[in-house]
């Protein structure tokens, strides 16, 4: 079921929601650059497990508001994700990939918060991404602002950065993370402000190694359940940000699925469903 959220400030953020409302609530925050509909074959199996599963497009994604001012700091999007919990009335199990964990990883170690975070999974995300492997992202989501004539061209795009993945010949699922500009031109359905403190400069520079300070001290205060999931091809999540993760959380637990990406969604959908169920039974039932 699709659903609009409305938060302070005239604020709408798109989700759509599986399961019974009475069952334990997962929300699951996508990659930056993604939308909610990457998580659409994992959502549906976990809430034919007994759980109330929302899925959303993070502010300046999809069918989300932008911001005018370009506010997309982890704050922000924190903020968000404490309004939606709030709406529902009950505790949230935090499923988040990349950019959507370290949004997680914010609001479980916000001031050893008990009244929002009821567990924590880091999908191919650690206290901080490696470096070169976002460099890597960042330059394919720049390489796309002049947008593309086609959806196939889209597509091409998508496989040459994916080489691993064999190329969808149904695009349908794609075009869900496009949009048709006035020029007839196909875009990223995100905003192009959203890239625009990504170390660019000295002070963006700065500002995201403030940032990843922050969230280091909010690592270091989460005390939920907590499960880090590795794709054991990541370039974004290697062993050496494995390790510091499950050193700075003691008790998380861990999962490699192997074969898969920093897409691990994508790339082993089935597998990284099965994990991610078998914590949360393990954890909340």
């Amino acid at each position: 079921m699709d659903k609009i959220y409305n938060l302070t400030n005239n604020r709408k953020i798109a989700a759509t929601e599986w399961g019974d409302l009475k069952d334990p609530m997962v929300i699951m925050l996508h990659g930056g650059g993604q939308t909610r509909h990457s998580w659409k074959g994992s959502a549906f199996k976990i809430a034919n497990l007994g759980f109330h599963v929302i899925t959303y497009d993070l502010r300046g994604h999809g069918e989300s508001f932008w911001d005018e001012n370009g506010d997309y700091s982890f704050n922000s999007h924190k903020g968000d994700l404490i309004e939606i919990i709030e709406q529902n009335n009950k505790k949230a199990n935090l499923v988040g990939a990349s950019l959507g964990g370290m949004i997680s990883l914010s609001l479980a170690g916000h001031k050893q918060d008990k009244e929002h975070c009821a567990s924590l999974t880091m999908v191919d995300i650690g206290i901080r991404p490696n470096d070169k492997g976002s460099e890597r992202i960042i330059g394919f989501m720049r390489s796309g602002i002049k947008g593309f004539s086609t959806i196939e061209e889209a597509a091409d795009a998508v496989s040459a950065y994916l080489p691993n993945r064999k190329r969808p010949k149904d695009t349908s699922g794609l075009e869900k993370n496009l949009r048709l500009g006035n020029d007839k031109r196909y875009y990223w359905h995100w905003d192009p402000l959203f890239l625009a403190d990504k170390g660019g400069n000295i002070k963006e520079r700065e500002e995201r190694e403030e940032r990843f300070k922050q969230l280091e001290y909010s690592a270091q205060r989460v005390k939920a359940p907590t499960l880090l999931v590795q794709g054991a091809l990541s370039d974004i999540l290697t062993d050496e940000e494995k390790e510091h993760f499950v050193m700075t959380i003691p008790h998380s637990q861990f999962a490699k699925i192997d074969d898969a990406t920093h897409m691990v969604v994508g790339d082993k959908n089935d597998i990284f469903a099965e994990s991610i169920a078998k914590f949360l039974g393990d954890n909340i039932f």
